[in-house]
């Protein structure tokens, strides 16, 4: 399956292509809880049970949470609720904030919120899907050989850290472009503009209206 970076590319543009052509009806507000869950949403399980396995603790409970939700459906179905409750929650503040622009001036409701988790996780698992090669991969092949689950999961947690902030600071670049301070001040940059090229304008206005006296 593929990494980090693949899917948060792909959810983060296929966001911005559904802003695109849905005029604006698919706002800021979709694309970043689109882009998280489908980023980032399955794999909190296989996350859990990484984390447990390098800790040497609760592997087993961390197990039990990759198999249930790890899943395209699972984890819409016993995460999706709670999350989406929380997500319209942070939506309605940032909204109030100022942090991130709604085009409609108004936050998402927990329907919206719960459509766009099970959205991202069916997309998550399209693309993981799309990179399987039907379970027949030099990784997939070199996990069946080793059995590398049993012990310590072979990811270094320095590039996780690096991944994680890597991925954030993308999110972070996407809420910054779509703030509402960052187009107030678009705004204010374009109406000076505006002003300027008004007054330089002005004399040769005045000049190409006057009457000519001596015609």
């Amino acid at each position: 399956m593929p990494g980090p970076g693949p899917h948060m590319i792909y959810a983060l543009g296929t966001g911005q292509a559904l802003m695109h052509v849905s005029n604006g009806r698919f706002g800021p507000h979709h694309c970043v809880i689109y882009a998280i869950n489908a980023f980032f949403g399955p794999d909190i399980g296989s996350f859990s049970e990484w984390l447990t396995s390098t800790l040497g603790l609760g592997r087993v409970l961390g197990s039990s949470v990759e198999t249930w939700i790890h899943d395209p459906f699972y984890y819409a179905l016993i995460l999706g609720f709670p999350i989406s409750l929380l997500y319209s929650w942070v939506s309605r503040i940032i909204l109030q904030k100022g942090v991130l622009d709604s085009f409609s001036g108004v936050p998402l409701t927990v329907r919206q919120c719960f459509l766009l988790v099970f959205a991202g996780s069916l997309s998550h698992f399209f693309l993981d899907h799309l990179f399987e090669e039907n379970g027949h991969s030099s990784m997939y092949t070199w996990i069946l050989s080793t059995g590398w689950w049993k012990t310590r999961a072979p990811i270094n947690p320095d590039a996780v850290v690096v991944i994680s902030l890597l991925c954030a600071t993308l999110i972070g670049g996407f809420i910054y472009i779509y703030s509402e301070t960052h187009k107030v001040s678009d705004e204010k940059r374009i109406s000076q503009i505006m002003e300027t090229d008004r007054n330089r304008c002005g004399p040769i206005l005045s000049v190409v209206r006057e009457p000519d006296l001596l015609g």
